[in-house]
């Protein structure tokens, strides 16, 4: 197992994934080249993130029709919601703990949707604020 280190999170990588950083933001893939994680990390720069606060955002980055659910992964608490778009099925997250938050998304192939869900689930499950 690997960790994937940032200034503000710590994340296990099994072996058959990989990282890398983009302009602003950190992108997870699998060998198997099936889908991606795009993680983006937000900072409030005065007080916490509370629960109503990842409802805005979310709310207003998706419109009000889409569909949440509640989400916990590792510490981090918020929303999660799957849909599809053009030929892709995606699943995205909001959540935050403390001054932070993350946008997560998961992308890949509509034939492929589903296929790396409990992979992805188990990933994200691993995260943890630098201390």
């Amino acid at each position: 197992m690997n960790v994937l280190e940032t200034e503000w999170w710590t994340m296990a990588l099994p072996p058959e994934w990989w990282a890398d950083t983009d302009e602003d933001s950190i992108v997870i893939g699998d060998r198997d080249e099936v889908g991606s994680i795009q993680i983006s990390t937000l900072h409030k720069s005065d007080g916490v993130f509370e629960s109503q606060d990842v409802f805005d955002v979310a709310h207003s980055e998706a419109g009000s029709t889409a569909q949440w659910q509640s989400a916990s992964l590792g510490e981090f608490r918020g929303l999660t919601r799957q849909f599809q778009e053009d030929d892709a099925a995606l699943r995205e997250w909001y959540v935050a703990l403390g001054s932070m938050m993350l946008y997560i998304t998961y992308s890949c192939a509509l034939e492929n949707a589903g296929m790396d869900d409990a992979a992805v689930d188990e990933l994200l499950d691993t995260l943890l604020p630098v201390s």
